[in-house]
């Protein structure tokens, strides 16, 4: 039996992506050398709140237990393994400085980082179970780590081999032609915040120090570089920018309370307090000063810009700090900064960075559906920037959030077997276009294999995010089956929890401190249970008007308790045995967006409980995007089940009354949970569902149905177009709007697009809006012109005298009918420049029969 010495003020955020705090460390003898050197005084300031760690919290539930067996079994060996080439490159980094003969890595910037992930998340397991096997494992792995350092403190494979002269060290993608010379985006310090999480996880997991003091090595040299200044760095002067990566600055604050040190501490909110001020990047897309927060001192912003996973990573760092540092100088902006994600830019299912390129977050109320990126990072980013404004506030709105982001979004990003992952997650997919880094469905890994890395390191720490306390005050914030013990100033209480949570909401619980006390014992109520809409902020509301009130018992009795902050409080002397009954209904719901945004106009979305549910095209018998809603349905019409067996046993499963093109009359339409989509196959999937016939729209062997016109076909599609955007009833913004995915053609020099009518109309007019993208080789055409259908051939089209087929950007391409002509069928005619392909975000007619 391992022992654990107690670190009670030196619990920490243990993970970007959980946000728990460990409270102690295996000692097993290995001379620590006094790193712990916390103390009272060191850690008093921090959050109001102190959680409970995974690792005192013991699941019980049909819901997480399974996946932390999964994590064991499958997803972190198997994500051990994905990472071998990041393993070998620094194993190659450690022969280069001792001299030894190898070959030298292949230049990368941030493949190291997920390495570091990956063995935070086994540090995590071992934490909770014994694995010899993986912990020798993990020892191997630190062995090469360390000898992969320079003396000094730096470790970046890239430069210390000297591999970067084959990289483009410059532009979006570089990494500079020196150490720290380019840090907007070499990840150097990035890297290292990553190092330093899973330092400190396997440190406190295990008690072995030997990669913690790797970290140290290396946060004290980058101290020195960046604003001491070191002889050997920038010609000794100060580089006294802050990294365009964040991740440093949160991982800073878990240094500081492992060890007590405040260096740490100072470092942390130095590289916050300079940026957007010592360093203001200039230029476009990922050079923006916008896309890495620099385009203003962190205090003075109010707006979620920018890359979104960099975005919430320092939103966090900033809570972190102020809370250690107990001030508020962070506040003003971290609230302001909330309500802009939760009131403008934030999915249903709690995902960020709507725009993909930037992989960021785009304009207000842009939050589209198939083009979605969502990245898996940015939802446990959003995870994780709520937890620690709740941690800050005791407010549970953030905790609303975060379980909206955890169930949906972030968990969506791995399926049920641990093996597959979503980089990207939209809100539709019609099974064939690629949308997942070159897939139409999960991918076994990346090139960029941060989501991965972060999933597996996400997993075991959810039950430290199930409770938390003050002296007097106990917060019981995430259901499932669990148990735990809680230390209060009058002493220990223990909590036993009972839950088929997220799929039910009666929650049981059993209170039993050592000794008769009074305490609060507060049980969040979330806003989809307490509300008229599913997730706090003003972007979606509930349509229907279902009478969901939740109940509350204590020892048999009802309990009308007021809520404050989004919980209801029990304030009472408590006895061994005493016994609360919580009570959420769970009916169907169905919200709409806000009418700003555009995406989701006419269309609803299912909600049951906390989680979203999707339809998926293995349950309805081909594309889900045949479905509409002809009105709201009835909730008595609705027929729930929980699934017996197969990949989604335990999920329930909604058949609600819907309508489908292609039937006569009505249609159930059977929907899942969207976190479980696309675990049997790679089909269609949509989430907010048309309200009439008019929107629906589907591609069908290669031909768009629907929208605008009654079919779109061409004469090739790349892999990276649609022909949706062609008929859909969106405007683009310009000529490389990414938020629409746009038609492109394949190679070949002359193409054409055919659009068929719903019924013979007099045309007025044709717009052209052209799609234009010099990194995916997308110029505008040559040449082109129109042809209509009469009596089965195609006719070339009179334009009016004075029009022209222009070639213009940013703008509809409009010619007019030389004549009056009545038209059901229309042909662009397209010459593409040699060696280019040609891309339409749009093709807009305009009819005289409409007054």
């Amino acid at each position: 039996m391992r022992q654990y010495i107690q670190l009670y003020h030196t619990k920490v955020l243990i993970s970007i992506c959980t946000l728990a705090l460990l409270a102690g460390c295996k000692n097993e003898g290995n001379g620590n050398d006094g790193v712990v050197t916390s103390s009272k005084e060191s850690n008093s300031q921090g959050y109001k709140l102190e959680p409970i760690p995974f690792n005192e919290v013991v699941l019980e539930d049909k819901f997480w237990k399974p996946r932390l067996k999964t994590q064991m079994e499958t997803l972190v060996p198997f994500a051990l393994d994905k990472t071998i080439e990041a393993q070998r490159a620094l194993e190659q980094t450690g022969h280069f400085l001792a001299g030894i003969k190898d070959q030298l890595p292949e230049p990368h910037r941030f493949q190291s980082s997920d390495l570091y992930k990956v063995m935070e998340g086994a540090a995590y397991l071992l934490h909770n179970q014994d694995n010899p096997e993986l912990e020798k494992r993990m020892d191997d792995i630190i062995d090469i780590i360390a000898k992969a350092q320079k003396d000094d403190g730096y470790l970046y494979v890239a430069h210390i081999t000297g591999t970067s002269k084959n990289h483009d060290h410059w532009g979006g993608g570089g990494m500079g032609d020196k150490p720290y010379s380019f840090v907007l985006h070499s990840h150097e310090l990035y890297n290292m915040g990553h190092m330093y999480e899973g330092a400190i996880a396997y440190y406190q997991a295990t008690g072995k120090d030997k990669w913690l003091k790797v970290a140290e090595k290396s946060a004290e040299h980058i101290n020195k570089v960046f604003f001491e200044g070191d002889p050997n760095y920038n010609n000794g002067k100060p580089i006294n920018q802050a990294p365009g990566h964040e991740e440093l600055e949160l991982a800073l604050t878990k240094l500081y309370r492992v060890t007590g040190k405040q260096l740490y501490l100072d470092m942390a909110q130095k590289f916050l307090d300079i940026r957007g001020k010592t360093y203001v990047p200039e230029g476009e897309g990922v050079m923006s000063p916008s896309y890495a927060q620099q385009h203003m001192p962190v205090k003075d912003q109010r707006k979620a810009v920018g890359h979104a996973v960099r975005a919430t990573y320092l939103y966090s760092g900033m809570a972190d700090v102020g809370a250690l540092k107990g001030v508020s100088d962070y506040n003003e902006a971290l609230e302001s900064i909330w309500h802009d994600i939760v009131d403008t830019k934030m999915s249903i299912t709690g995902g960020l960075g709507a725009i993909h390129g930037i992989e960021g977050f785009g304009p207000e109320y842009v939050l589209s559906n198939k083009e979605a990126y969502n990245e898996t990072c940015a939802a446990v980013g959003n995870v994780f920037f709520n937890y620690r404004m709740f941690l800050l506030t005791k407010d549970a709105r953030y905790m609303d959030v975060a379980e909206v982001s955890l169930l949906n979004n972030s968990l969506a990003g791995v399926n049920i077997e641990g093996n597959k992952f979503f980089y990207v997650n939209p809100l539709e997919a019609d099974g064939s276009t690629p949308f997942n880094q070159g897939r139409p469905g999960r991918s076994p890994w990346f090139h960029t294999a941060c989501c991965p890395s972060n999933i597996a390191r996400l997993m075991p720490q959810v039950s430290g995010m199930m409770y938390s306390h003050t002296k007097d005050e106990v917060y019981v914030t995430f259901y499932a089956s669990s148990s735990t013990e809680v230390e209060l100033a009058d002493g220990k209480v223990k909590i036993e929890q009972k839950s088929e949570y997220p799929f039910d909401g009666k929650i049981d619980l059993v209170i039993s401190p050592k000794n008769k006390q009074k305490f609060k014992l507060k049980l969040r109520i979330p806003t989809w249970a307490r509300s008229d809409q599913f997730v706090p902020g003003e972007l979606y509301h509930y349509m229907d008007e279902e009478e969901t009130k939740w109940k509350l018992t204590v020892n048999g009795q009802r309990m009308d308790g007021t809520l404050e902050d989004g919980f209801v409080t029990i304030d009472r002397e408590w006895g061994n045995g005493d016994k609360i009954s919580l009570d959420l209904p769970m009916p169907i719901r169905f919200s709409q967006s806000i009418e700003q945004v555009a995406a989701n106009n006419d269309r609803i979305a299912v909600t049951r409980g906390p989680l979203v549910y999707a339809a998926e095209g293995i349950d309805n018998q081909g594309q889900v995007q045949q479905f509409y809603f002809g009105s709201l349905p009835s909730i008595s019409k609705i027929k729930e089940e929980i699934i017996q067996d197969g990949i989604l046993k335990d999920v329930v499963k909604v058949k609600i009354p819907a309508n489908k093109i292609d039937t006569e009359g009505g249609k159930d339409i059977t929907m899942i949970p969207y976190y479980a989509w696309n675990n049997r196959d790679e089909g269609s999937m949509i989430v907010w569902i048309p309200t009439d016939k008019e929107q629906v729209q589907f591609s069908n062997n290669g031909i768009a149905i629907g929208g605008k016109y009654s079919e779109v076909k061409a004469s090739s599609i790349n892999k990276n177009g649609s022909l949706n955007a062609i008929s859909d009833p969106r405007r683009p913004t310009s000529s490389e709007d990414s938020a629409i995915q746009p038609w492109i053609s394949e190679n070949g020099e002359k193409q054409w697009v055919e659009i068929r009518l719903k019924k013979p109309r007099p045309i007025r007019s044709i717009g052209v809006y052209w799609f234009a993208d010099k990194h995916m080789n997308v110029d505008l055409p040559k040449s082109w012109d129109i042809q209509y259908k009469k009596d089965g051939k195609w006719i070339a089209m009179d334009i009016y005298v004075t029009d022209q087929y222009s070639k213009d950007k940013d703008q509809y391409n409009v010619v007019h009918p030389g004549a009056d002509l009545v038209a059901d069928e229309i042909r662009l005619n397209i010459v593409q420049e040699k060696e280019k392909f040609i891309g339409i975000l749009d093709v807009d007619i305009n009819f005289d029969d409409i007054h």
